[in-house]
C-alpha cells in the first residue's frame, strides 16, 4: 500500500524517478504558460465577465486605488519580466543531463506549479475585483513559498532565485498591496498604521540576509521597496510613506552589497562570536552552490 509521504507531491525526497521527473516537466511548463499570458494579458487588457464595474487591468486597479502601498507599474513590471525569464533557466535544468540538477529542480517542483497556480488565480480574483479571495490566495502562497524556502534554501542560484526567493519577495509586498486595496485604505488613519507597517519589509528583508544570508531576498525586496517609494512619492509628496520605503531600500541593498559580495568571491560574513560551533549542514546555508 503506497504511504501518505510517497503520495504526498510536497513530501521531501533524495530521489525522484524518471515518472516523476517528467511529470513536473509538463506540469511546470503548463502552469508556467499559463501563469505568465494570464499576467501579460492582464497587463493590458481587462477581462471581459463579471461586473463591468468591477473589471479592470491589473495596473488599472494600482492607478484606481491610491492607497499606501501602491507600486509603481513599471518596475513592478520590469521585476516580473526578469523573474519570468529567470524561471526559464530553472525549468532547463529539469531537462538538464546531470543527474543532479534534474533531482534539485525536481525537489522544488511541487512548490512551484503550485505557485504558478495560485499565482494565475490571484491575478484572475484581482482584476475582477475579488481582493479579499485574492489576499486568501497570497496567504496560501506565502505559507507554500515560505515552506519551500525552509527545505530547499540551499539549492544552486539559477533554481533559488527564480523558483523561491523571487516569487516570495513579490508574495510577501504583494500582501500589503492587494490588502491594502481590499480595505481601501486610503483615509489618515489607514496611513499612518501603513506608515508603521511598510517597516515589516525592512524586518523580513533583514531576517533572511542575517540568519541565511540570502542576499537574492535583500535584492528583490530592495526592488520592490523602489517600485513602492517611487510611486508614492509621485501620488503623494508631502508623506512619510515614499521616506520610509526610500530609506527600507537604502537599508536593504547596501545589506544585499556588505553579504553578498564577499559572497562572490568566496568570502563569507559571519555574524557569530568567535569560537562558536557551528554544525556543517548549518555552516552552508543558504547560496553556496552554483550551476
Amino acid at each position: 500500500m503506497t504511504s501518505f509521504s510517497d503520495a504526498n507531491p510536497f513530501a521531501r525526497r533524495e530521489t525522484y524517478h524518471v515518472k516523476a521527473v517528467w511529470t513536473y516537466k509538463v506540469l511546470t511548463i503548463l502552469t508556467w504558460i499559463v501563469n505568465v499570458l494570464a499576467c501579460i494579458y492582464y497587463t493590458y487588457g481587462a477581462p471581459l465577465d463579471d461586473k463591468k464595474e468591477w473589471r479592470n487591468t491589473i495596473w488599472g486597479h494600482n492607478r484606481a486605488y491610491a492607497t499606501p502601498f501602491q507600486l509603481n507599474a513599471l518596475i513592478a513590471s520590469l521585476y516580473w519580466l526578469v523573474l519570468f525569464f529567470s524561471q526559464i533557466a530553472y525549468m532547463w535544468h529539469l531537462f538538464s543531463v546531470k543527474s543532479e540538477h534534474v533531482q534539485q529542480a525536481a525537489g522544488v517542483g511541487s512548490h512551484f506549479i503550485f505557485n504558478n497556480l495560485l499565482q494565475f488565480g490571484f491575478v484572475m480574483l484581482f482584476v475582477r475585483s475579488h481582493f479579499y479571495w485574492a489576499e486568501v490566495l497570497l496567504i496560501i502562497n506565502f505559507f507554500n513559498l515560505s515552506a519551500l524556502y525552509f527545505r530547499h534554501n540551499t539549492a544552486p542560484r539559477l533554481i533559488h532565485i527564480p523558483a523561491v526567493s523571487g516569487p516570495l519577495a513579490w508574495t510577501f509586498v504583494a500582501l500589503y498591496w492587494n490588502g491594502a486595496i481590499a480595505v481601501n485604505a486610503h483615509h489618515l488613519a489607514a496611513r499612518i498604521l501603513a506608515n508603521v507597517a511598510i517597516w515589516g519589509i525592512l524586518v523580513y528583508g533583514l531576517f533572511f540576509l542575517v540568519v541565511y544570508k540570502d542576499y537574492t531576498m535583500g535584492f528583490a525586496l530592495s526592488i520592490l521597496s523602489a517600485s513602492l517609494g517611487v510611486d508614492q512619492f509621485l501620488v503623494k509628496t508631502i508623506a512619510f510613506q515614499w521616506i520610509f520605503a526610500f530609506t527600507i531600500m537604502a537599508v536593504l541593498f547596501l545589506c544585499t552589497l556588505v553579504i553578498g559580495v564577499p559572497g562572490i568571491f568566496g568570502k563569507e560574513v559571519t555574524f557569530r562570536r568567535e569560537g562558536a560551533v557551528v554544525p556543517e549542514d548549518q555552516e552552508r546555508a543558504p547560496l553556496l552552490d552554483d550551476s
